[in-house]
């Protein structure tokens, strides 16, 4: 087996809930992460549901393959011990409401005079700075923040947020990771520190910049910005509730009621669909733009695509798609999902045997290379010992000194 890809990059981390989720796929890739708990540990463990064995399924997810150690770090002896480990380490990890760490004499200063190149990452829900710093928050603040979630009422008239994916916790975390690497790569070849600052609500934003992005272009006027030569440049409406009217880019029910994505906005892929239902008709009367053109409106289209997709099943689709070089693909849900032929193959899920619950691995291949398979979820302060005694070189008595002088709580 080939060496981890993180090998060797070792991480103290301070978290508490989601943020946590910022060393997921570094520890999946073989980085070593310190998951510093308070005494009473991360009530992560308690928080969300399901719960799966006594443990949420968020912290067996999140805070996979770490090591926990609790320290009291309202003690000396307990900032004492933060320091060593800070002096073994690259990266420092602030995952919780920005500034705790400051608060309690180990902020960014003391971290560099301990290790000069050391990497500091703060990751809270709004960032460090701005009006809503200090705000409290949960994770689906940051999308209804950030404009992606739009309010349904029921039928009692009563507001409630629909079903929606989850997108400022997961992504504030990635951009994270990816922040960390670039300043590990700059810190071993500079010897140059960093202080990176991560708002999952900025990463919610980030991650919608299209829509967000053309509400702005259209503040200018039409002699600007415009539409598409498919469309007469006719301006859309932002992002993809454009979509709605579309014919050639539309989703349609297939025979065993699996519903499919059409996706033949390119006049090369329309042209290769009508021959492969044998209605070239379709394609001599609207043969639409050669790019970017769904036949915005066309219900007379739309009626026979209509008819033509309840000839297959949705696996038929998927077949006649390679068969004949047009753009068509399965519709799931989170349940089906994990049942789906691709989805078996590319990302099987880790059994619950190995990590307390079926989990997804990391979204990464190394051709030719076997990646690590995480170890399940610590429980509170499970590594303390074992931390203590092979990076820091605590015999029985200096632990035993530790814990009288309360640095573990």
């Amino acid at each position: 087996m080939s060496t981890a890809p993180l090998a060797g990059l070792r991480i103290i981390e301070c978290s508490a809930l989601g943020p946590a989720e910022i060393t997921n796929t570094l520890v999946d890739l073989g980085a070593e992460v310190i998951k510093i708990e308070p005494p009473a540990g991360d009530y992560v463990r308690q928080m969300t549901w399901p719960i799966v064995e006594g443990d949420s399924l968020m912290h067996l997810h999140i805070n996979r393959g770490k090591h926990s150690i609790t320290l009291d770090l309202r003690t000396e002896a307990g900032i004492d011990i933060f320091k060593q480990l800070v002096g073994t380490a690259e990266v420092v990890i602030e995952a919780m409401r920005p500034g705790g760490l400051e608060r309690r004499g180990l902020g960014f200063e003391t971290l560099t005079a301990i290790n000069p190149s050391i990497v500091f990452c703060c990751i809270s829900g709004y960032g460090m700075t701005g009006p809503y710093a200090e705000l409290p928050s949960h994770g689906i603040a940051y999308d209804v923040w950030a404009g992606l979630v739009n309010v349904a009422t029921d039928e009692e008239g009563f507001c409630y947020l629909p079903e929606h994916p989850s997108t400022g916790i997961h992504a504030g975390p990635l951009f994270g990771a990816l922040g960390i690497l670039a300043a590990v790569l700059r810190a071993r070849a500079t010897g140059e520190p960093a202080f990176i600052d991560i708002a999952q609500s900025d990463a919610a934003a980030s991650m919608d910049w299209l829509r967000s992005e053309t509400w702005k272009a259209y503040e200018r006027p039409e002699t600007e910005v415009t539409g598409n030569k498919s469309d007469n440049y006719e301006r859309r409406a932002p992002g993809t509730a454009g979509m709605k009217e579309g014919v050639r880019y539309q989703v349609y029910e297939a025979a065993d009621g699996q519903h499919v994505l059409l996706m033949a906005s390119e006049q090369e892929f329309w042209k290769n669909f009508c021959e492969g239902v044998g209605r070239m008709d379709l394609f001599e009367r609207w043969p639409g733009s050669k790019y970017a053109d769904h036949a915005r409106g066309n219900r007379e289209l739309q009626r026979e695509l209509q008819q033509i997709f309840l000839t297959k099943s949705g696996v038929e689709w998927l077949s006649f798609a390679n068969t004949f070089n047009t753009a068509i693909a399965p519709i799931n849900t989170p349940k089906t999902l994990l049942d789906d032929p691709q989805f078996k193959v590319r990302f099987p899920l880790i059994p619950a045997d190995r990590l307390g619950a079926d989990q997804m691995p990391a979204p990464l291949k190394f051709v030719g290379e076997v990646l690590p398979v995480p170890e399940k979820a610590p429980t509170v302060g499970q590594h303390t010992r074992v931390v203590m005694a092979d990076l820091l070189g605590y015999d029985d008595a200096a632990f035993d000194d530790a814990v009288a002088r309360g640095a573990f709580g």
